[in-house]
């Protein structure tokens, strides 16, 4: 089965544009294109875009993933390259996690604080609390935001 870019687009829920616009960044060399000069898409077509958004959804920049694509068009040869391509995108999408995780372990621990707080009809029973007392879980988000604020949050 062939598609149309909008019908493409809409498999892919991304504009239309957006399709264009990769094919003019040099992402779709494998696009077909009609006697007529209209881009038409197949199944394996498909399979590609939906790659090349993972890719973007992972942060790779355009660029590494359009000499990703040219690699594996290229065949077995590139398999070392574009195995080492992945392992640093990991690398990339691990450490981000690892940020990612800190930050949401400081916004359940404010959670925690501002429930507390509530309940207690006042910041300073959470803001006094000593460590023993405090759930364990936010034991190293508070000293670590304690130790390089200058105030205690």
């Amino acid at each position: 089965m062939v598609y149309t870019v909008s019908e493409m687009a809409k498999i892919l829920n991304v504009a239309p544009s957006t399709l264009r616009y990769y094919d003019r960044e040099g992402l779709l060399p494998f696009v077909q294109r009609s006697p007529g000069g209209i881009r038409v898409f197949t199944e394996t077509d498909l399979r590609w875009l939906k790659m090349i958004s993972c890719l973007k959804s992972a942060g790779m920049p355009l660029k590494d993933i359009r000499r990703y694509i040219e690699m594996a068009m290229q065949g077995d040869e590139t398999i070392d390259a574009r195995l080492e391509m992945f392992h640093e995108q990991r690398r990339r999408l691990q450490e981000q996690m690892r940020q990612l995780q800190q930050t949401l372990d400081v916004v359940e621990y404010k959670c925690w604080f501002y429930e507390t707080a509530k309940s207690a009809g006042s910041e300073e029973i959470p803001k006094n609390m000593p460590d023993e007392e405090l759930p364990e879980q936010f034991r190293t988000v508070r000293r670590n935001l304690r130790s390089t604020a200058r105030t205690s949050p």
